[in-house]
């Protein structure tokens, strides 16, 4: 099985005032990496696309997609593929790449789409997959605001349907926020978060989808979710499940 994984990395620009003196200093970090070490444990193969590559590694035609058996999206807002480079600063028309995502899931490609600050709607909305090709494809609906809710107390999701993904899974783990949406009257949700979803799967024409309302990685995906003995027996198994064909 072969996965493009696309997000979860970030630059942090920070200030240090010391009295009267300032100086800045800036790291890259991303948050896949355990995640993406667990499923290639487990034979799945996975091309990862870091979010500030996007512009230049992201496949432009469907044939190229095609190679793939899944596309993972995490924490990585629509503007970063909306925005090209060569339509913003040279008015160059370009393809569109979730519309090429969109014709991927129709045609049999899964789509996941993992809970984070850019995922779904997002903080301040900034996400904004609900006005994209995208809010077709996904099997819940988006809110049109700030679609977070945050748990700094800690809350233990449930398991409400067994399928294959969420088989003896046992108890959750702890988590510290999700993103809220409902499911499509046509979805199936197999676990709730402080009583809404947290998992949600379906279909999109010949494809498999799913959405995941929390992090695959702190800061709302705990340490405890993180070590759980089940989290790599649970992401291969969704990964998995996305990407087959029926």
């Amino acid at each position: 099985m072969k996965i493009l994984f696309v997000g979860e990395s970030w630059v942090i620009h920070m200030i240090h005032t010391k009295g009267f003196d300032s100086f800045t200093s800036t790291k890259y970090e991303e948050g896949a990496t355990y995640l993406l070490q667990c499923l290639r444990e487990e034979g799945i193969a996975i091309t990862y696309i870091p979010s500030h590559e996007v512009q230049l590694r992201f496949p432009s035609t469907l044939e190229e997609l095609k190679s793939f058996d899944a596309i993972v999206l995490s924490d990585i807002g629509s503007n970063t593929f909306l925005l090209r480079n060569a339509t913003f600063y040279d008015m160059k028309v370009e393809p569109n790449p979730l519309e090429l995502i969109k014709a991927f899931v129709r045609q049999g490609g899964g789509l996941l789409m993992i809970g984070g600050y850019l995922s779904f709607t997002g903080i301040d909305g900034k996400a904004n997959y609900k006005n994209t090709s995208l809010a077709d494809v996904l099997p819940v609906e988006l809110m049109g605001t700030d679609d977070r809710v945050e748990m700094p107390q800690g809350v233990y999701p449930e398991t409400v349907k067994e399928r294959i993904v969420t088989n003896d899974l046992g108890k959750w783990p702890l988590f510290l926020g999700y993103n809220k949406f409902t499911p499509k009257k046509d979805a199936d949700v197999l676990a709730t978060i402080a009583g809404d979803p947290l998992l949600v799967t379906g279909r999109y024409g010949e494809g498999n989808t799913a959405c995941f309302a929390s992090d695959c990685a702190p800061h709302w995906g705990s340490k405890e979710f993180v070590t759980w003995k089940n989290y790599k027996m649970f992401w291969s198994r969704l990964v998995q499940f996305v990407g087959k064909k029926r």
